[in-house]
């Protein structure tokens, strides 16, 4: 019998099942192979990137901002330092009501509603709200009880001095980058280095665990001292605001110079303005005019014509000019003086201020050689002061003959401040021009000297002689005859000139009819410690140096004599009561020759740097701070009128700059 099972032939379907388990084997082996290189790829190559990544979740890079350089005067007094204050930031996602937080913000922290709210609704998970707020501020934002909001420390520039020196420091803004001043020209030595640290973070962004601080050295910027004297700072501002408010000008400017050395000792600005407030400031009230603006100095520039003319043996002193009686044509034009003079001598000239004269001598001198010499006295180039935006002045060869003549008394040509300032310190040096200059030295944290400046002569301008024999001449300017008599001062020689220039009208391409007043001079004439310059800008009450400028000269010339401890250039005479005082007193027990109550109260025996305070009750209140000022002190009035009561007392040994509290009442 035949076998079917064993005569049937094999099915087709087990060929496709054994196929179809070989190609599964083969899917599930290449996946394994691509989940094993997909994995070696991760672990391997990708290893630093997702690694990178898984960090982001929740470590975050703290950045430390760099606590800013301080900067201080001479003595060592702080005009700029920062301090760590607070900044509120907020997680508008975690807000419950963005426009109802946005108005509760706005009234404790005085912010624009709109503004916040639209920053607010901008932003995803961060959003400054208000940066460096005060700690009243801090607790009001606490006391809402809104979540998502974060404080961090931040460095905040603070001026000590406020208004003091303002111009030069400039200021910072909120980044903490330096923008005018020396907070900009020194930005990378004051600004430091910031720092960056790792913290953790939970889903929140809450930050859970900080790496230890930094080492303070590390984010703490460079030291800058400054020739500044904080006195004589505060004296000249205070000199200059008053010489502007009372002659109704709209500006001014002060510069006082050592001419031994170049240090600028102050460098004041009207209007005032105070760096803590920046945003509270008109734009002009900002600039530096000292350092940045260029003016035509007026007849303060005959000094120099006179020098180079001597120098040059283009004139001899004794020579005698004809000034035309007031009135001389040159060309198509007219040179006018205030006074009709005839025939004057070079010291007449300048004591009178004679434009026409000055410009003979300047026709006597020729055009290249009173051009070079206003070159050599260091117009035309920029000092080097280290501020920003320093002008350079100019000094246009005068090809017309009118030119020459107006160049002689400043018109014509422009200059700064500290240019006018740093040429008559080469008068009073001598005839030797010293590079002037305001910052003394820049030291990092460390110690190490970055920048240090020394006196630094440029140049022998004129000779000793020539220079002597000016400084003679100008003493003449401050007496009866001259046009400053105002400047006069009864203990010490005095050598100026009063400028008193006309303003160019840049639309009309003339002249107009504003003026700029101006004095300088030098104290003690015969050995000059000082070089004081005072300009005020468009004054309405007077419009000639002598009257306007010449009395702020002397309320600062006073007190840098006494601050500076300057002995009085001739005798002081006794007061009327100290014979009769002196007679009242019982004789010694030996024979002992008496001696002058001056020579006593010199001889008493006081400390270095001390003074006594001197009794200003019942004076009014100007003459008490011109008494205070010429004694180094620093007066502060309450009230008005006369002063009723002071402290310290009267005779209270203390500090020179230590302050004097005046209390003032008026008459009943």
């Amino acid at each position: 019998m035949r076998d079917f099972k064993t005569a049937r032939a094999p099915e087709p379907n087990g060929k496709w099942l054994r196929l179809r388990v070989k190609l599964l084997a083969f899917f599930f082996v290449g996946l394994l192979l691509a989940a094993l290189g997909r994995a070696v790829f991760l672990q391997v190559y990708e290893r630093d990137k997702l690694r990178g990544l898984a960090q982001d979740q929740y470590v975050r890079q703290i950045e430390i901002p760099a606590r800013r350089g301080d900067i201080f005067d001479r003595r060592g007094t702080p005009f700029a330092q920062s301090v760590e204050v607070d900044s509120i930031w907020v997680d508008p996602s975690m807000l419950p009501d963005v426009k109802q937080a946005s108005r509760s913000l706005a009234k404790v922290l005085k912010l624009d509603v709109e503004d916040l709210y639209a920053r607010l609704s901008r932003a995803k998970r961060f959003a400054w709200v208000k940066r460096q707020v005060t700690p009243r501020e801090v607790e009001a934002v606490k006391g809402l009880g809104l979540p998502g909001f974060g404080f961090t420390k931040e460095p905040r520039r603070f001026y000590p001095q406020k208004e003091l020196g303002a111009h030069v420091m400039g200021m910072v803004g909120l980044d903490g980058h330096g923008l005018e001043g020396l907070e900009l020209a020194f930005e990378d030595e004051l600004s430091g280095q910031n720092s960056r640290l790792s913290g953790f973070r939970d889903a929140k962004g809450r930050k859970l665990l900080v790496s230890g601080a930094p080492d303070t050295l590390e984010r703490q910027g460079a030291s800058v001292t400054l020739t500044l004297d904080r006195h004589l700072q505060y004296v000249s501002e205070k000199a200059l605001s008053r010489a502007v408010e009372e002659s109704k000008g709209v500006a001014g400017m002060a510069v006082v110079l050592d001419p031994k050395t170049g240090e600028i000792l102050a460098i004041a600005n009207h209007p005032r303005f105070n760096p803590n407030t920046p945003g509270q400031e008109a734009r002009a009230s900002i600039r530096n005019r000292a350092a940045l603006d260029a003016f035509e100095p007026g007849s303060t520039m005959k000094a120099f014509v006179v020098a180079a003319a001597l120098e040059q043996k283009a004139i001899k002193s004794e020579d005698t000019f004809f000034c035309e009686n007031g009135s001389w044509g040159v060309g198509k034009h007219t040179i006018h003086d205030t006074h009709e003079y005839g025939w004057l001598s070079p010291q007449r000239i300048l004591q009178v201020s004679s434009n026409i004269c000055a410009a003979k001598i300047a026709q006597q001198l020729g055009r290249e050689r009173l051009v070079k010499a206003y070159h050599d006295f260091g117009f035309g180039e920029r000092t080097g002061l280290s501020l920003p935006g320093e002008a350079r002045g100019s000094i246009p060869f005068p090809k017309a003959e009118v030119s020459l003549a107006t160049q002689s008394f400043g018109q014509g040509m422009t200059s700064t401040a500290v240019q006018l300032a740093s040429a008559w310190g080469a008068l009073a040096n001598g005839g030797l021009l010293m590079r002037p200059y305001l910052v003394s030295r820049v030291v990092d944290p460390d110690g190490v000297v970055l920048l240090e400046n020394r006196p630094t002569e440029v140049r022998q301008v004129v000779s000793t002689a020539t220079a002597r024999k000016v400084i003679s001449m100008l003493e003449t300017v401050v007496t009866k005859e001259g046009t400053a008599p105002k400047a006069a001062m009864e203990d010490y020689r005095v050598a100026g000139k009063t400028g008193t220039a006309q303003k160019a009208d840049p639309v009309a391409r003339g002249y107009s009819d504003k003026r700029l007043a101006s004095f300088v001079g030098v104290v003690p004439a015969e050995n000059p410690r000082v070089v004081i310059l005072v300009i005020v800008d468009e004054p309405k009450t007077d419009v000639y140096g002598g009257l306007v400028a010449a009395p702020a000269f002397k309320e600062i010339a006073t007190a840098a004599m006494a601050h500076l401890a300057v002995p009085p250039s001739r005798e002081v005479p006794l007061p009327p009561t100290a014979l009769p005082v002196a007679a009242a007193q019982p004789p010694p027990a030996k024979a002992v020759p008496a001696r002058p109550m001056v020579e006593e109260a010199v001889a008493e025996n006081v400390e270095p740097g001390s003074i006594r305070v001197p009794d200003v009750v019942g004076q009014a209140g100007r003459e008490a701070v011109t008494k205070l000022l010429s004694s180094a002190l620093e007066p502060h009035l309450l009230g008005s009128g006369r002063v009723v009561s002071q402290s310290p007392a009267a005779g209270s040994l203390v500090e020179k700059g230590a302050r004097v509290t005046l209390e003032l009442a008026a008459r009943q």
